[in-house]
């Protein structure tokens, strides 16, 4: 079988280690000290750097880095009208250092007044195209369900939305509105990213669950219909990718738990082309969730893992994909290749050095191409 539009036998979540150039002039930029323009011109800078690091990697599904954000989230989801950052997330799984993100409150009904993400698509773009590659520029964008799983009924304006479909109508609205005007600019492939229907998979985390949204089982389920609401006007040939996460803030992670407990709604309710599944280490579960896939649906298998600087052994990690072949339909050919999770979700990024980085990502591409061939696109 040919993989979905964009996506490769050796692929990638998204996020590299900011330089530190970079970091320290966001950090002018926060206190007064740096032009918003100013930020923009080095932040362009060394997204042409990365990509060109990619493309040296032999990656072929290009990204910006995430170069442009703080949060894998936040950055987008808080320029949507009607939602207002306050204060900071509790959470009995505290992070590194104590930090934890700003908790996004829907003040007002939600509203998608700009494109949001299309300038960064198109100097994208344009630096692949400078480089004069046959590669993907790939947008990720947080899930839908990234603005309601954390949030009670308190922190969601009861004039604005005395009930929550219209909630979750104006919620696909304007993802509908956000991909129409990314097809419209070019963009083919974009990944979702996703952090609660793996949470879901975590016995404590369901629970907490719970005792916001009530039953879990039927939570998984509204989050598919409104993953699936947001994608619905999607052109055929535009890829849409799902990354379920388990929490990647400085080598922490949040959440445990194998995909059981979704396995069914994530593979047979939602209208996704690819999957993104965290499979490091096994805290992650067993493979056998994968007998539930559909033939003509791919995953990209997270074996390799983003948080550790030592370079995989590269026969176990075959060894762990025919394992994993094993319960999909089609065997590998329903498999791709990459770490878990990106390298840098938030701007502090994992604990590894930058050559560490490049490393692990040669690996992977010299593994894909022992598996499947020199032709990561199919």
């Amino acid at each position: 079988m040919s993989l979905p539009n964009g996506v490769y036998r050796a692929d990638q979540v998204g996020s590299f280690l900011r330089p530190k150039p970079l970091l320290e002039a966001r950090e002018q930029a926060a206190e007064g000290k740096l032009k918003t323009e100013q930020l923009r011109e080095l932040e362009d800078k060394y997204v042409a750097d990365v990509v060109d690091k990619q493309l040296g990697a032999g990656l072929r599904a290009i990204t910006d880095g995430e170069f442009r954000r703080q949060w894998f989230h936040v950055d987008f989801l808080r320029n949507l009208s009607g939602v207002e950052l306050r204060g900071a997330l509790q959470s009995t799984n505290v992070s590194v250092g104590g930090t934890m993100p700003p908790r996004l409150v829907v003040v007002d009904k939600i509203g998608h007044p700009k494109p949001i993400q299309v300038d960064d698509f198109k100097y994208l773009e344009s630096r692949i195209a400078a480089a004069g590659a046959k590669a993907t520029p790939k947008v990720c964008i947080p899930s839908p369900t990234m603005i309601h799983f954390r949030n009670t009924r308190e922190t969601i304006d009861e004039k604005a939305y005395p009930t929550l479909e219209p909630f979750f109508e104006d919620l696909a609205r304007v993802y509908q509105e956000e991909l129409d005007d990314l097809y419209k600019a070019g963009a083919r492939f974009v990944q979702l990213d996703d952090t609660n229907l793996a949470y879901l998979c975590d016995p404590k985390m369901r629970a907490e669950a719970e005792e916001r949204h009530g039953d879990a089982n039927r939570l998984a389920r509204q989050y598919a219909a409104l993953i699936n609401a947001a994608i619905s006007k999607r052109p055929a040939d535009m890829t849409i990718g799902i990354h379920l996460c388990r929490g990647n803030h400085r080598s922490q992670w949040f959440a445990q738990g194998g995909y059981e407990p979704v396995a069914e709604v994530l593979f047979k309710d939602l209208n996704v082309d690819a999957y993104f599944l965290e499979y490091d280490d096994a805290r992650s579960g067993d493979f056998s969730p994968l007998r539930h896939l559909p033939e003509h649906k791919v995953v990209v298998l997270g074996v390799m893992t983003s948080k550790k600087p030592a370079l995989e052994d590269k026969a176990e990690v075959i060894k762990r994909l025919n394992e994993a072949a094993s319960f999909c339909p089609k065997g590998l050919k329903q498999l791709c290749l990459s770490h878990q999770c990106g390298f840098s979700s938030t701007s502090e990024g994992n604990d590894l050095t930058e050559e560490e980085q490049w490393a692990k990502v040669k690996l992977e591409v010299e593994i894909a191409k022992e598996v499947w061939g020199d032709d990561l696109s199919i």
